[in-house]
């Protein structure tokens, strides 16, 4: 629709202090089960940071992050900027989130002026239904709901993630099947875009807003192959992106998803967003903290 999409008007929107020294202006909005802050606000709003320290004709190519302390949703975040480095070509500039006055993020993100290349290649998208087909997780969530025979604990815990108001649309291309402990490949597909309008702007915008949807049921594809255990501890400990080529972030966009390898309480996530008309967007890693319990899951019917 028309209403401007509230990652613009709010959870990005800081207040700038001083020259480098910015605060979270907007409210948290959505904060996950944990009550921690959603890391990919953390990282989306770093971000907004970053680029206010470059010319508007840099854009952005890289970011590579660490999570160091959890988020307190109760206070607000600093976002302190230095300008690393300023080239002919490529900028870089290191971000630090201050809450407590203490660091729980650091980030470095290189920016790049636009440069032509006959070197170009990329993957092949995937072959999926488009999102008109597909039912939305809210739906899909309602659709689960209707079933007399769903656990009490688990139609509970479905109703408090339908409550959330993630401000992120999103349609799973293969759901998994929620009454089933069975382990399934550690890959997911699902398409994504920012809940209301941004329009067009300048792309560092949108890639703000990538950032944030990028960090949203990314880590629980580590989790697919170990659908028995019942999470105790779940947080991400690192996250990377590479925007390749120009997107809209209100647009629907497809995420797939994957994780070759988890081991030693941690998971590895990769994942690469692609434009509908098949050109790769970005792609982005991710390694976190898994804890599980020992004992299985009990049935969910």
């Amino acid at each position: 629709g028309d209403l401007r999409s509230v990652l613009i008007t709010s959870v990005l929107n800081l207040e700038r202090l001083e020259v480098d020294l910015f605060r979270c202006a907007g409210r948290h909005h959505w904060v996950p089960a944990t009550q921690h802050l959603f890391g990919g606000q953390i990282v989306g709003q770093a971000l907004v940071a970053a680029a206010h320290a470059v010319s508007r004709d840099e854009q952005v190519h890289s970011l590579h992050c660490y999570f160091v302390r959890t988020g307190d949703p109760k206070v607000p975040v600093l976002y302190e900027v230095e300008r690393t480095r300023t080239g002919k070509s490529f900028s870089v500039r290191s971000v630090k989130a201050i809450q407590h006055g203490q660091p729980i993020f650091t980030c470095q993100a290189s920016f790049q002026l636009s440069q032509g290349s006959p070197v170009q290649h990329q993957f092949t998208m995937p072959t999926v239904p488009p999102p008109e087909e597909l039912l939305t997780q809210d739906e899909l969530i309602q659709k689960f709901l209707q079933n007399p025979n769903v656990a009490e604990g688990y139609r509970k815990r479905l109703t408090k993630i339908q409550a959330q108001d993630v401000p992120i649309d999103i349609k799973p291309v293969n759901p998994p099947d929620i009454f089933s402990s069975e382990p399934q490949e550690p890959k997911q597909l699902f398409w994504v875009r920012a809940r209301g309008y941004i329009g067009e702007t300048d792309m560092k915008v949108h890639c703000c807003v990538a950032a944030y949807i990028s960090d949203y049921a990314f880590l629980g594809t580590a989790l697919l192959p170990h659908r028995q255990y019942r999470i105790k501890f779940m947080v991400s400990l690192d996250h990377s992106m590479w925007f390749h080529a120009p997107f809209r972030a209100d647009h629907w966009m497809l995420y797939e998803c994957e994780s070759p390898w988890a081991g030693g309480c941690r998971g590895l996530v990769q994942g690469r967003l692609w434009r509908r008309d098949g050109v790769l967007a970005v792609t982005c890693a991710q390694e976190g903290v898994i804890r599980v319990e020992q004992t299985a899951n009990q049935s969910k019917l």
